[in-house]
């Protein structure tokens, strides 16, 4: 095989259609964009959404909610996804990562009591409800909010 021969393989290229070439082309004259109208001028390009000077939906319907942008998004975890672990383990957000509990901490990662704690655990994380701090320490463990 010589550089000479290498060409691209049969149908992978396709000759783009020169448009305003004269009749006989077939795409002469108008070009293929018919005649007069917006779409005919050159720059006749409207932005996404644009309804020809109506009021577009995205500006027509209500503006709902509020959002914090100072506001914290936990990664939630119930107690019961605890007793995978070990006694007398140290649970942290890396330990959990690690054995693939959770994908992303966000902005910490918050203890939920859902469940049941058979294990003596460590657990640290950026929060804990009453009820999952409650469910730790009765089966012996501690809680540190980091």
């Amino acid at each position: 095989m010589y550089l000479h021969e290498l060409a691209p393989a049969e149908g992978s290229q396709k000759k783009h259609i020169r448009v305003g070439r004269g009749l006989g082309s077939g795409f002469g004259k108008t070009a293929g964009k018919g005649t007069k109208g917006q779409h005919s001028r050159s720059g006749g390009v409207k932005r996404p959404g644009f309804e020809g000077g109506q009021r577009p939906l995205y500006l027509r319907l209500p503006k709902r909610g509020f959002y914090n942008k100072f506001g914290k998004e936990f990664t939630e975890l119930n107690v019961s996804d605890l007793n995978r672990f070990d006694d007398g383990t140290t649970v942290d957000a890396i330990l959990l990562i690690e054995e693939g509990v959770v994908k992303n901490v966000r902005d910490g990662i918050r203890i939920l009591g859902k469940g049941e704690l058979t294990k003596k655990l460590t657990v640290q994380a950026a929060g804990f409800s009453k009820a999952a701090e409650e469910k730790i320490l009765a089966a012996g463990g501690k809680v540190e909010v980091i």
